[in-house]
């Protein structure tokens, strides 16, 4: 038995070791990325580019929420970033409702056309999609920042394999008391598929969050620039203060690291029951 517990503790020790590992190396670009913030570029190219900061600026962080007005930018960011995760969710559960729980003709075909729509990478409709943001005259707006992600077939196939874990039971129980469509989706589909939603939900708000594509191709004003806009053109302010985009760079990071913090937990849960659901 001494044996045998050894070995398994041994076995935990290995794997400790491995995450530990695989853990610094994903770590470790954020940590540069903070040394080179911190560290005055002359100074640290001067040094050789050590693993450590350089005659260190601690306030590059405040010159680089100045310096690149990032203010402005994170809250056009936050407003559109909010509009896209608020409506994606909205059209993804009522169309995964659809799919999972109603009968209808072609039902199969349309979901099969439905997922196709995945194949299409933006890249391929981003010209028609200019084109129509242009002639409703919505360049410059919330509107044209948001329009074309309103609705995501991602998000309905997610839910929809939450959804599918629902037992049939359950929803002709909820018909017997008197629960509609839209009050069983409230108060029992909702509610039993909440990890699955809330990883979509991470899901939705990085993709919206990260955008510089298409807010390149529909912003003409700097006043409606996004933070991934504001960290490009920070990206190309002189050598010798390199240092104020990376420090900008973190500050656009530290939404999405607090997002995943606080939601990790969820964000497993949901990527894994509805990968083996269904």
């Amino acid at each position: 038995m001494g044996a045998e517990a050894t070995q398994a503790t041994w076995k935990k020790v290995v794997w400790y070791v491995v995450l530990t590992t695989l853990t610094l190396v994903v770590l470790f670009p954020v940590y540069m990325t903070l040394v080179r913030a911190l560290s005055t570029p002359a100074a640290y190219v001067r040094e050789g580019q050590p693993l450590y900061p350089v005659d260190v600026q601690w306030d590059v962080f405040r010159r680089a929420w100045d310096q690149g007005d990032l203010g402005r930018k994170v809250g056009i960011s936050a407003i559109v970033t909010a509009v896209i995760v608020t409506l994606q969710l909205t059209t993804s559960l009522l169309a995964a409702y659809a799919f999972t729980f109603l009968q209808f003709p072609g039902r199969r075909i349309l979901f099969v056309v439905f997922m196709a729509t995945l194949m299409l990478p933006i890249e391929v409709t981003l010209i028609p999609n200019v084109q129509t943001i242009r002639d409703l005259d919505w360049l410059n707006s919330f509107a044209g920042l948001t329009a074309p992600f309103l609705a995501t077939a991602f998000g309905t196939f997610l839910i929809r394999q939450g959804f599918m874990g629902i037992p049939r039971d359950l929803k002709d129980a909820s018909q017997l008391d008197g629960f509609g469509h839209m009050a069983f989706l409230r108060r029992v589909a909702i509610p039993v598929t909440r990890p699955v939603i809330a990883s979509f939900a991470v899901i939705s708000f990085l993709a919206a969050w990260n955008q510089y594509t298409w807010p390149r191709a529909v912003v003409t004003e700097g006043r409606w620039e996004t933070i991934q806009i504001g960290l490009r053109s920070l990206s190309t302010s002189t050598v010798d203060q390199n240092n104020i985009s990376f420090a900008a760079a973190i500050i656009a990071a530290l939404p999405v690291l607090a997002l995943l913090i606080f939601l990790q937990r969820q964000l497993i849960r949901g990527l894994t029951a509805g990968a083996v659901k269904g």
